[in-house]
């Protein structure tokens, strides 16, 4: 079917590029066009149904580039995980997936799971067999024994194991290799300030991965990890908290700075958590992402989705969050987009709202580019050209939201 999408306001993702009485024509999976109203093609108007969205704005579909299908987002997920089978952690990442998409989340990285049970989620998402969004996924995070998130299955010792793991990752179908450069909060025992590696076996785990075609994201809490993350060049920093030994953060202003030269993508994990606890932090536990964007990091937009009290449906909150924090709409929407997709190595598939990309599309009350709460006011989700969620012909804006 080919729809004709217009709408007051259409965002297409290119830094901030706004088009008045846009509109977007959808043939199948993919946009075969895209612009103001007024410059679209006859003829394709008359071969499509037009759907007019009026006052909302189109925008991409949104991207969260940091999440855990196999946790459900309420305390104690970690121990859920250990207790079930993969088979019952197989519908909860296909319910999980179904939740991140009801927010408008067209594309997602699982950036760890037991085994290589997302691999098994993203087959099911694209063959129909469940809806959700397009999957970027990892295996089970390479660690060390007894390390953060050993329980999933990645604890390696030693170069040549880590390089075999990557191979049997690679072989199994991943899309990127997750390791965990220090430790994690979340696992008991653990210390999230201290690195799990040396250097040589991170720089292994990356050359590895190039070997096989696959990018490498570490999750790095201590300013140390991060640090040594950067030298292995692995292709994005998960966190990158800048915590010292006391857990306190701490910012290193020449590390940030080399950050932001070298390219790399850092995700820092802003989620619903800080947005219903910021009132209540005291100045060593702000996080490190104003000092990020001040200094020109090229960040992207990630929840840490399923982790306790990051719920994967409260993606947006996490948006907001990065609002509060000081960063400006533009910057969060292109974090969540375009950016977001260039760190994902999609950015030939999606992020933007482009003649001959994926269909991925979201329309929202207000203007987001003014104000990103103005992405709770979810009114359309299109994904791979098929609607989700839609508006009714008869309704209002507001009677479709009640």
């Amino acid at each position: 079917m080919v729809r004709y999408y217009t709408a007051d306001r259409l965002i297409t993702g290119d830094r901030g590029r706004c088009i008045r009485d846009g509109g977007v024509l959808v043939d199948g999976r993919l946009i075969r066009w895209a612009g103001p109203d007024r410059d679209v093609p006859q003829r394709l108007r008359r071969e499509s149904e037009h759907v007019k969205l009026g006052p909302l704005t189109l925008l991409p579909g949104l991207i969260d580039s940091h999440v855990h299908l196999a946790l459900d987002g309420a305390p104690g997920a970690m121990d859920r995980m250990r207790a079930i089978s993969d088979d019952e952690l197989y519908t909860l990442m296909l319910r999980n997936a179904a939740q991140l998409l009801s927010a408008g989340v067209t594309t997602a990285r699982d950036l760890g799971a037991p085994g290589v049970l997302g691999v098994r989620v993203r087959g099911a998402i694209r063959s129909g067999l469940a809806p959700g969004p397009e999957l970027v996924v990892s295996g089970a995070p390479l660690t060390v024994p007894d390390g953060h998130c050993w329980f999933m299955g990645g604890a390696r010792v030693g170069e040549q194991a880590l390089r075999q793991a990557v191979r049997e990752q690679a072989r199994a179908g991943v899309d990127v290799i997750k390791v965990m450069a220090t430790g994690g909060a979340l696992t008991r025992g653990s210390d999230s300030c201290q690195g799990q590696f040396t250097e040589r076996e991170l720089a292994a785990v990356v050359d590895e991965a190039n070997r096989v075609g696959l990018p490498v994201a570490a999750h790095a809490h201590g300013t140390d990890g991060i640090a040594a993350s950067l030298r292995a060049g692995v292709h994005t920093i998960e966190h990158c908290s800048f915590l010292d030994a006391s857990g306190a953060i701490v910012p290193d202003q020449g590390l940030i700075r080399r950050l932001a030269s070298s390219g790399v993508h850092v995700c820092p994990t802003i989620s619903v958590r800080f947005t219903e606890r910021r009132d209540g932090r005291g100045p060593s536990r702000v996080p490190a992402l104003p000092a990020l964007y001040r200094q020109g990091v090229a960040i992207v937009a990630g929840t840490d989705a399923g982790t306790d009290g990051a719920p994967h449906h409260a993606y947006v909150e996490g948006l907001i969050g990065m609002a509060r924090l000081g960063l400006p709409p533009a910057e969060i929407l292109e974090a969540a987009t375009s950016r977001a997709a260039r760190a994902l190595r999609v950015e030939t598939l999606t992020g933007r709202i482009e003649t001959g990309l994926r269909a991925d599309l979201i329309a929202v009350e207000g203007d987001p580019l003014h104000d990103v709460t103005a992405l709770r006011a979810l009114r359309l989700v299109v994904t791979s050209g098929k609607e989700v969620r839609s508006p009714p012909q008869s309704a209002t804006a507001d009677e479709w939201a009640q």
